[in-house]
């Protein structure tokens, strides 16, 4: 799969979107041990420790947001971006595509941190114990 950086839209490749990949399912294993300890343990439901299940999860879903709009959140805001080997990054120079990334980078977040949230709010309510 050959990519292009497009500002806004693209700026990781194949290698870079493996490790997105990679990264959503660690976080999503770590989502479900942590819910299975906290279930465990005897963790009420309510707005207590269940809603730690909110950190992996959040990670999880950015990981996975970023491999399927292969779009690197970091690079985003860090201006750079990386079509080839790990490691072999490129800077963004013009400042359009420079905004348009950083504004992609925060709309990641945002709807990482949404489904984050969700979920744990969700593992919260219902009476699993």
């Amino acid at each position: 799969m050959q990519l292009e950086y497009v500002a806004g839209a693209c700026n990781i490749g194949p290698e870079e979107i493996t490790r997105r990949k990679r990264a959503a399912v660690a976080g999503l294993v770590a989502t479900l041990f942590l819910g299975a300890a906290l279930l465990v343990l005897g963790a009420p439901s309510g707005f207590g420790p269940r809603l730690l299940i909110a950190l992996p999860l959040t990670g999880a879903a950015i990981g996975w947001i970023q491999a399927r709009r292969r779009f690197c959140m970091a690079y985003g805001l860090a201006g750079t971006f990386n079509l080839e080997k790990i490691g072999n990054m490129s800077r963004v120079v013009d400042s359009a595509a420079l905004a348009a990334d950083r504004r992609t980078a925060l709309i990641i977040a945002a709807q990482g941190l949404a489904v984050g949230l969700l979920g744990a709010l969700l593992f919260a309510l219902i009476p699993l114990n």
